[in-house]
Formats: structure tokens, C-alpha cells, sequence
């Protein structure tokens, strides 16, 4: 299993591409946001700030990594993600929940919230 993460922070936008990547997401001691999106979706742009005000807002208490679909489309599938922007929440290396579409700051974090 290979990761290619991007760390949601707008601090750093750049891609990860190491196979440390999946212990990030599935060893990880807090529950961890994956974000899979595509370059070309406009929901997914829109989704965006929204996880960095996410992240900054519970940092310490949850990860935000995204995923291209684009250059893991393997991954993409395992996970079943259809259609982006799609989130996974994982607690202890498992998904808790999923959510596919653009989400509001609000209805964002209330599903945190009823997930963890």
C-alpha cells in the first residue's frame, strides 16, 4: 500500500511520496482526515480552506492528509471513493466514517463530532 499524501495545511502543499505515508494515516495515534480530490474539481478547491480552518481549529486532536485520485487511483478504490471531494475519517488505522461532496464548516464538523 503506497500513500501519496499532501499535508492539507496551506502552510505545506507539497506531495509526500513515501511509503512512511500509510503508517501517517493508519498507525497514526490520533484520528486522521483524508481528503481524496482531483486538481480539476472546483468542489474539491471549494472544500479546501474549510480542512485547513479544520485542522488549525483541532490541532493536536486530528491529522488532515488529502490524496490525489489522480495519481492513486488504487488507493482511491480501496477505500471506495466514487467521486470527489470524498473524506475518510480514520480512528485506529480503520475508517470511522466517510463523506462524499462538498460539506459546510458546520455540518463538517458535526459529523467529526458524531464520528470521534
Amino acid at each position: 500500500l503506497k500513500w501519496i499524501l499532501d499535508q492539507a495545511s496551506s502552510q505545506l502543499e507539497k506531495e509526500i511520496f513515501e511509503q512512511e505515508d500509510e503508517e501517517k494515516v493508519l498507525k497514526s495515534s490520533l484520528p486522521v482526515l483524508v481528503d481524496f480530490y482531483s486538481d480539476s474539481c472546483i468542489p474539491c478547491k471549494q472544500i479546501s480552506p474549510i480542512l485547513g480552518d479544520i485542522e488549525d481549529e483541532r490541532e493536536g486532536n486530528l491529522q488532515v492528509y488529502k490524496v490525489n485520485v489522480n495519481y492513486d487511483m488504487d488507493l482511491a478504490g480501496e477505500y471506495g471513493v466514487m467521486g470527489v471531494p470524498a473524506l475518510r475519517l480514520f480512528v485506529n488505522g480503520e475508517v470511522a466514517g466517510a463523506q462524499t461532496g462538498v460539506l459546510k464548516k458546520e455540518e463538517l464538523n458535526q459529523w467529526l463530532d458524531e464520528t470521534l
